[in-house]
């Protein structure tokens, strides 16, 4: 099955949408004490898309061995993902760890696509 995920984040809250045919799954969470407000945007963005993965996986809403799209509003994360950069940042090479290995136990297929803000369905829920 193929499915379209979009996620976001705030240094106050998470969010995340997967699109699996006509149906759209949102969901969004406000960070724990100990990320709240301590961490970047970008950072933030990086938690969404670790959490909701994890969350679409446990919820068997993505099943093993299924294609993901994960559209990306950040040039920056996209290039990193897409690419398979090092990141500078400690915490973005340990989240970047956790959405990889979820990637490969699962045997999903990913691909990354850059949007813009305005398409991030994820966006309308902060």
């Amino acid at each position: 099955m193929e499915h379209v995920f979009y996620s976001d984040g705030t240094t106050k809250k998470i969010a995340w949408s997967i699109q699996t045919k006509d149906l759209i799954i949102n969901q969004s969470r406000e960070h724990p004490q100990i990320y709240m407000d301590k961490v970047s945007t970008v950072q933030s963005k990086y938690i969404a898309l670790h959490v909701g993965l994890f969350w679409g996986i446990g919820t068997f809403v993505i099943k093993n061995e299924d294609s993901v799209i994960i559209k990306l509003d950040d040039s920056s994360m996209y290039g990193h993902l897409e690419s398979d950069k090092e990141a500078h940042d400690e915490f973005i090479k340990k989240r970047t760890k956790f959405i990889k290995q979820l990637i490969a136990q699962r045997n999903l297929k990913v691909r990354y696509e850059l949007i813009s803000t305005n398409e991030n369905l994820a966006k309308k829920i902060m």
